[in-house]
């Protein structure tokens, strides 16, 4: 419209000037043909009005490779084709004689709990289980450790167990592998050839299994190698990203926490942790040496967060068996990472259900990428750190 207004002024100028007006009008009409020029735009497209400039990715939230997703275990990049996998929970001694442990340091979490005559067990979760070809020792179960095996539904590997573990055991969906008879004699999860007797140990510290053997159990008791549904849930632990770490720093009460010493409530194995301030990592020793793994070339097993867990105790008999309050939401523990400690409280309200950690003001802790170390000790306990006793 503005440019038929300028052709028409310029036509009327014209006209006035073929008919002969004065100097004025001629001032006049020079203003009137001077033209209106008005800035030309291109036209934009609704999504590049709405577009805004993205934030780059930090390269630690950015997955090395195509297909990558971050293990529930760990929060650590995997192989996509590792996502849905169950992991197996192996149970394994943790007497002098059946030291060092064999691919423990391949494990993503590791639990360790007293049982009987002042000695601990250990219980180590794979998520990538394949290609091991020796894996613990293994020793017998204990019914508490099921339950933590449940969380995240694992195939539970164990060497038998007292008749304690029979009702738990035998539920269907509790998918086991044992290479004895446990308790009445059961015979749920029974396949011997999963296993193998080393010749460099003597019995009973010198039961192994493997992937292979594993595997032909699975086949065997026809148990399902992914997840299944009802049994698992992925939200287990929450982690923070790598590119924000949990540093404990926004927590007024964190402590200094470069030493762990659990040589009360452990008074065998005298586990400890040293905090490493170069990596980041918690050393782990028993018996006041380093604990190694023997098919990583003796490297000491390490993690980025350790979980100690108070828990409810009773003595079952004479022969000393205890029980340990699983499901609970009454009792308290600490979180160590990055050389800090919080004071955490923990609840577990069925067989399946994850086993939460929150702080004292309610909220779920962050964890840190990396993997976990969970001492559940009796509730009576103290822990030593950095020469302060904890309860």
């Amino acid at each position: 419209m503005k440019r038929l207004q300028v052709l028409f002024l310029v036509a009327l100028s014209s006209s006035l000037m073929l008919f002969g007006c004065g100097k004025k009008d001629e001032e006049v009409s020079e203003t009137l043909v001077q033209p209106i020029v008005e800035p030309i735009t291109e036209p934009t497209t609704p999504e590049e009005e709405s577009e805004e400039p993205q934030e780059p990715e930090d390269e630690a939230d950015v997955p090395p490779q195509e297909g990558m997703v971050r293990s529930s275990l760990t929060n650590e990049w995997i192989d996509g084709s590792l996502e849905d996998v169950r992991p197996i929970a192996v149970m394994s001694p943790n007497d002098s004689g059946a030291l060092p442990h064999y691919n423990f340091s391949k494990a993503d979490l590791l639990y360790e709990c007293p049982v009987e005559g002042g000695i601990t067990r250990s219980m180590a979760v794979f998520k990538d289980w394949q290609n091991l070809e020796r894996i613990g020792n293994v020793r017998s179960s204990r019914d508490y450790f099921i339950y933590w095996a449940l969380e995240w539904d694992s195939i539970y590997v164990h060497f038998g167990g007292p008749f304690y573990i029979d009702d738990l055991i035998e539920q269907e969906s509790t998918n086991n592998i044992t290479g004895c008879s446990y308790g009445a004699g059961g015979k749920s999860g029974l396949y011997e050839n999963a296993f193998y007797r080393a010749t460099d140990r003597s019995a009973p510290q010198n039961a192994y299994t493997s992937t292979e053997g594993i595997n032909s159990a699975i086949d065997k008791l026809g148990y399902s190698k992914t997840y299944r549904d009802n049994y698992y849930e992925p939200d287990h632990f929450k982690f923070a990203s790598e590119s924000e770490p949990n540093t404990l720093d926004s927590y007024a009460d964190a402590v200094s926490a470069k030493e762990i010493d659990l040589s009360k409530p452990y008074p065998i194995t005298k586990t400890a942790f040293t905090y490493n301030e170069e990596d980041g990592l918690y050393y782990r020793s028993m018996y006041g040496k380093p604990d190694v793994d023997a098919a990583n070339g003796n490297q000491q097993l390490t993690f980025k967060n350790v979980l100690v867990q108070f828990a409810y105790h009773e003595v079952r008999d004479a022969k000393g068996y205890l029980a340990f309050q699983v499901h609970d939401t009454t009792r308290g523990g600490y979180f160590f990472t990055n050389g800090k400690a919080i004071h955490v409280n923990w609840e577990k309200s069925t067989d399946y259900s994850p086993t939460k950690f929150y702080d004292d003001d309610g909220n779920e802790i962050q964890l840190n990428t990396g993997k976990t170390m969970i001492c559940v000790v009796k509730d009576t306990d103290t822990i030593n750190v950095d020469g302060n006793a904890l309860k």
